[in-house]
This record gives C-alpha cells, structure tokens and sequence, in this order.
C-alpha cells in the first residue's frame, strides 16, 4: 500500500523551501530577477528535480538561463542544508500557470460581461 506522503514529496517541498530562501539570499545573477519557486517535482529515484519558478518583472528566459547556470551552486548549497545522500540534479522551468491562469480570468470576465449585456438588451 502507497504511503500517503511520499518522500519523494517530502523532499521537493523541502527543497522548495530552501530554493526559495537560497535565491532570494545568495543567487546573483542579474539575469535572475524576482523569482517565486511555485513547485518541485522530484523524481521517485531522487536523482532529478524540476524546480518550476514564476518571475515578476524579467524575461523568463533569462530567468531560466540565470537559475541553470546556478544550478550547480544551489545544489552544493543543498547539500549543505538538507540531510540527503545525493541532491537531486536541479532542472528549472518556467511555470506559466499563473499567466495562463490571468488569461482565463479575463476571458470569463468577458463572458459574464457579454451575458449581462444580453440580459439587459432583452428586458
């Protein structure tokens, strides 16, 4: 029987939470920006971790190129901060959800504004 809470979980929002402090605090590279960790997804090996990140106020290219060139830095940090065996190898993505997520928004907006409009044409 599965556990509920994997380790594989456990790790990547462990992670999470130490990416997020080590970027903010020791990553400087300009390219980087403002950069939210919104998710980890660790492999059930523990060999491979997608690190997705949102970014206010710079490309997210430049984001993605500024955090993989990092990588291998905020791994030995890692492996400083959490009691693992082996860091998972870091592979950051950008996370459009939140765009996505905006677009949506407005589309639905649009939708009860035209209905409402419709609404009141008929009465």
């Amino acid at each position: 029987m599965p556990k509920e809470f994997s380790r594989s979980r456990r790790v990547g929002e462990q992670m999470q939470r130490e990416l997020a402090e080590l970027i903010r605090d020791e990553v400087k590279d300009p390219r980087v920006g403002m950069v939210t960790v919104s998710g980890v997804e660790v492999s059930k090996d523990l060999a491979h971790a997608k690190v997705w990140f949102t970014v206010l106020g710079s490309e997210p290219q430049e984001s993605a190129a500024g955090l993989n060139r990092a990588a291998g830095f905020l791994r030995s940090q890692l492996s400083r901060r959490m009691m693992l065996r082996s860091v998972p190898l870091l592979h950051f993505q950008y996370d459009d959800s939140v765009v996505r997520g905006n677009e949506l928004s407005s589309l639905i907006d649009e939708a009860v504004a035209a209905d409402r409009g419709r609404v009141e044409d008929e009465e």
